[in-house]
Order: C-alpha cells, then structure tokens, then sequence
C-alpha cells in the first residue's frame, strides 16, 4: 500500500494511504483539489502534477499522456496510477490564488433580517437559536459552477464583515454542470460525494475567515445561498437527475430551510439556511438574485440582465413581465476547454492589446504570466479581430498565436470561444423578439457575473458577446452574491424573491425555434 502526499495543502501533507486507483482519485478523497474538466477521463488534459518523489510507484505514462508532451515528471492526474507501495510526493500545477469579484452595489433598502437579539437571546422569528454574544451575523454564499464566493454581513448594521472567494472544489469533477450531474447519476454516492465537497469547500473559507476576522462562524444565524439550478440542489443535497435528462427541470423548484446542523456547515449548528427558489430549468436562485437586486420588477421601462458564467443567463423584463433563458457557456470565457485558459488566478493574463504587431498584457497582481483568463479571452479575440490576424469567420491567420513563449491562441481554442458567446448572444437576440421590443427600446443593460465587470466592453461588442449598445450597459459586477445579501438582510427582499420566482417565464429558445443550431452557427463569426 502506498502513501501519497499533496505538500501545497495543509490536508495532504500527512497523506493518504492508497493500494490502487490514481493520483486524481486520492485527491479526491483528501479533499485536494486537482482542476479536471473532463471528470477524470483523460480528455481535457489540465489535471497536470508534477511526480516529486515516487515515480517508480506509478505506471508508465499512457498513450494519451504522450501525445501530450508533458514536462519532465509531469503526469496527468487522472492517468497515473499507484502500482507500488512506496511514498509519493505530488506537487498540483493548478493551484493559484483566486481573484474573484465580490459585487459592487451597494444596499439602498431597510435592514430587517429574520434574526434579531431580544432579552439577551438570539431569535430566528419565534424561535430561540442562542444566548447573545455581542454580534449577530449572516452569510451570503454564491455557489458558482467555477467558483466559490462567501460574504459575511452584520445582520444589525448591514455592514460586509469579510468576503472570500475560492475554486468551487467540485471542479475535480468536471468543468459544467453536466458533468456534475452525470457524476450524480453514474456513481452509487455520487450526490452525496459532491453535496460533501461543496460543504468541506465552504468550511474552508469559513475558516480562513475565522483565521482573518477572529471566531465569527459561531455568530452566524442565518446564511442565504444562490447558485444555478444545479448548484442549488446539490448544495442541500438535493436529487439532480432530473436536470439531466429531458425536459431538463429540477425536480424541487421551491425555497429550502434548513438547519445548519443537518448540512454540517460550520456555522452557529442552529443557523437557518436558506436557499431562494428556482426559475426553472438552469435557472436558478442565482439570476433570481440577478433580478432582486437590479430591480427591473418594479420599473416601467424595459431592462435586460446579461449573467456571464459557465452558465449564460439572459432577462429581460419590467413590473409587467420578465422573460429568461439560459445556456451552456462551457467555461471557455472561464478558463475551461482553452489550450492556455486559466481561472482568474493571480498571474493571468487579465487584458491584451497589439499596437504595431506587439503585443501588450497586463496580469492579475502583476505576476509572470501563466495562462489567460476570460477578460484576457475577450481583448485578445477583439484584438486579433481589429489587426487582421483573424478573419470574420473565425479564421486564426496565424496558428497558434503566441501572447508569450509559450502561452497562446489555437484554432481549436477559437472555435471553443465563439460557440460559447453565439449561445449566449443568440439568447439576448431572441429574448428581445420574445418580448416584442428592440435593442432601442431597452433603457438598461446590466452585466453580471465573474469577470463582467473588469472585460473591455468594446472588444465584447466586436466579437459579438454583447449587444452593440454600450451606452446602455452598467456593470453591477456579482449581482448573484448582491441579490443573495439583500435577500439576506430584509424579509420584504426575500418576499419579493420568491413572488418573481413564480411570475419570471422561462424560455427554451432551442425548444421554440426550429432551426436553432442554424441560428447559433450565425452568431459563431464576427
């Protein structure tokens, strides 16, 4: 039996003791993480390790491996195999320091939580969670397919205690929320698996939270979490089969309460937590907080919500009606399924421009660059776009196109990029028509999401991502972690969440139109 050691983590430093399996699979069960976007099939090639010690222990690289030209002791995770008995030492190439944006409205509404301190007790209504301690607190918990963000709100001032973000751990398991849900289906435990590993990740950061801010975890009565439909559900454990198959809708759709005790989530064990309806579909709690906090349910003008995620999300909608619809992004405008595509880590390459056939970059805390990231992704499309080096159709003139020596731009990665936006930018088109209205006749257009706000907006509108109005477009930056806080700390917020939850349409544009793959091949070229 062999021992395999992950020293970058605190948890794989002691090891695990494994007799078969892989690399990927024990860090799993350590509860490291290894970026796998394929779910451990040996197809995307970004579970890559570095073999430290122990190699010996290991099979010989596989075919799959050797087409990919590792570097030296380079292994994928997911084909490398224990066959020995002695140590292994693995260092994970992926880790990174997340940079992820928190949100950037600010609350204008009453605080009125459903908690409250009375007579030296802490109250949840009528019910009796604690004695006083000085402060009651709330957490605000955005469950993105890629990422991870945490807010801790003072329920009596409104005040943001602290905001983390993280990888969502469930990234081992594949890069979508297919993938996820297939792994829920294929596997005997495989809810259970990943409801766990979403509940370890949250902990995490409650801890380094801990760790900033003193012990506050004990302190927090009430947490509110938003996160796709699928998301939502695994999150409180909840069956998503259902989302995988047709017609592709959730099986419970309605608001959750439930004890922090039963999900063993590191907060007060009596905290209520609270998981905001769905839409329907993969419209989730998370563009129902999108809708929450921009408000275009009480406004007489038109307004529509662009949510740029692994999943795209489209409103559009005023007090009389909201329509939605949603697509598979892939990830690519994440990092996924692109050669050099990275999550918005510290040393990504952020922004992109070519003056006089140079080339020009900027990176996340200006550290050597190591991949790109979505903002990244757009600039470059656009520059390529406005310097000749790729054509209208998509044709990379140049292929691959190098940023740095060895971080680039291939055809294969162009093509993941622009079936990506033509889904999401097809939506917005046809959500417009459903709705009987115009581009003109739209008074706002709101960009969420987690690299919404720092993209360069007219590189989005020439390859096509966004609609060619940018006068109208206002960045809210994670509208679904805002929503989540306002819903958070006022009942009336939270009210109205779940009345919209019942009134929003929810469109299947690849349902109602008939030639719809013939559509999206339109929107694929600039």
């Amino acid at each position: 039996m062999a021992r395999v050691f992950f020293p970058q983590f605190k948890k794989g430093r002691e090891g695990i003791r494994v007799s078969r399996g892989t690399i990927l699979e024990a860090a799993r069960e350590l509860g490291v993480e290894v970026i796998s976007e394929c779910g451990g099939r040996g197809k995307c090639g970004k579970c890559v390790v570095r073999i430290e010690k122990g190699e010996e222990n290991l099979n010989s690289p596989t075919d799959i491996e050797r087409d990919l030209n590792l570097g030296k002791n380079e292994r994928l995770a997911c084909q490398a195999k224990i066959i020995g008995s002695g140590d292994v030492y693995v260092f994970v190439k992926s880790v990174g320091k997340f940079s992820i944006l928190s949100d950037t409205l600010e609350d204008k509404i009453e605080i009125n939580p459903f908690v409250s301190r009375k007579n030296g007790v802490v109250m949840w209504n009528d019910e009796l969670l604690d004695k006083d301690r000085g402060n009651i607190y709330g957490l605000a918990i955005d469950v993105g397919t890629t990422t991870l963000v945490l807010q801790v709100v003072d329920l009596e001032t409104g005040e943001k205690i602290a905001t983390l973000a993280d990888k969502n751990p469930q990234a081992s398991y594949g890069d979508d929320v297919i993938s996820r849900i297939d792994w829920t289906m294929r596997k005997k435990n495989g809810l259970k698996e990943l409801h766990q590993v979403i509940i370890n990740g949250v902990n995490e950061v409650l801890a380094k939270i801990d760790k900033e801010k003193g012990q506050i975890s004990e302190k927090i009565y009430e947490v509110v979490v938003v996160g796709n439909s699928t998301m939502r559900n695994i999150f409180f454990g909840l069956d998503v089969s259902s989302l995988g198959v047709i017609p592709f809708e959730p099986q419970n759709k309605d608001p959750i309460n439930q004890k922090a005790s039963c999900l063993n989530l590191a907060v007060n064990p009596k905290a209520n937590v609270y998981g905001p309806p769905l839409i329907g579909g993969h419209a989730g709690a998370d563009v129902l907080a999108d809708i929450v906090v921009t408000e275009i349910y009480a406004c007489k003008k038109v307004s529509m919500i662009i949510d740029i995620g692994t999943n795209g999300e489209v409103v559009i909608g005023n007090k009389d009606r909201i329509l939605t619809a949603s697509c598979a992004a892939g990830g690519a405008y994440e990092g996924a399924t692109v050669g050099s595509g990275i999550g918005a880590v510290e040393g990504a390459i952020k922004n992109v421009s070519i003056v006089d056939d140079k080339v020009e970059y900027e990176t996340i805390g200006n550290k050597p660059a190591v991949g790109i990231c979505g903002s990244g992704l757009i600039d470059l499309l656009g520059e390529l776009l406005k310097n000749g080096i790729m054509t209208e159709k998509a044709k990379l003139l140049k292929n691959p196109f190098y940023i740095t020596k060895d971080i680039g731009i291939s055809q294969q990665d162009i093509y993941q990029l622009i079936t990506a936006k033509a889904g999401l930018r097809l939506d917005q088109d046809l959500l417009i028509k459903y709705y009987g209205t115009t581009l003109d006749e739209i008074d706002k257009i709101y960009l969420s999401g987690a690299f919404g706000n720092f993209i360069n907006l007219s590189n989005a509108i020439a390859i096509g991502l966004l609609p060619n109005a940018e006068e109208k477009i206002v960045k809210i930056g994670n509208g679904a972690l805002a929503g989540a806080r306002q819903i958070l700390i006022s009942r009336e917020k939270r009210k109205i969440a779940e009345n919209i939850a019942k009134r929003v349409e929810h469109v299947k544009p690849n349902e109602r139109e008939k030639d719809f793959i013939y559509l999206v091949a339109e929107k694929m070229y600039f």
